[in-house]
């Protein structure tokens, strides 16, 4: 199926001028449209490991994943089969239900006390064999199927935000 067409909000969310900006207006449209509880974009500098997270919630009853700044990255895929998946930047994963993935494709106990959702998005931004960054928009408290459009959106949405994440931390160096 080839990429679903970004609804106007998602064109004016990515031409705002700075990437941050870009980040903080592209997420709650895009948290919107696929109907989420929650949805972050980590950013990340693949040679230093250290990573920026930007949130975005339906309300404040959901957890804050933001880090407010570049903080050291954590060497999750000891723990996380996930994230291991996304440094060896292989296809993004749709999780419906972590209550009944298997273990070789995420650890329940690492997603219940770090995360806390039920259905999520694991949306991996790579880019010369190296991961740029995680796109997760996830779902609490119930089960989720994700639609060939919720997978288009998301496939358009790594497609366009890739080289803007590359070009916020190449800003940093």
């Amino acid at each position: 199926m080839p990429p679903h067409p970004f609804p106007p909000a998602f064109e004016t969310a990515l031409a705002r001028a700075t990437p941050r900006e870009v980040f903080d207006a592209f997420l709650p449209v895009l948290g919107e449209i696929l109907q989420v509880d929650r949805c972050f974009l980590l950013v990340r500098d693949p040679v230093r490991r250290y990573h920026e997270i930007f949130c975005w919630r339906r309300s404040d009853e959901f957890p804050d994943t933001s880090t407010g700044g570049w903080e050291k990255e954590r060497e999750w895929e000891r723990e996380d089969p996930m994230f291991a998946a996304a440094l060896a930047c292989k296809p993004s994963i749709f999780v419906e239900d972590i209550e009944t993935a298997p273990p070789n494709v995420l650890n329940r106990r690492f997603e219940r006390e770090n995360l806390g959702h039920r259905a999520l998005i694991h949306g991996h931004l790579c880019r010369d064999g190296r991961l740029r960054g995680i796109l997760q928009p996830c779902v609490f408290d119930r089960p989720r199927i994700w639609s060939e459009f919720d997978r288009s959106v998301i496939g358009s949405a790594l497609d366009r935000l890739t080289s803007i994440v590359v070009d916020y931390v190449r800003a940093r160096e």
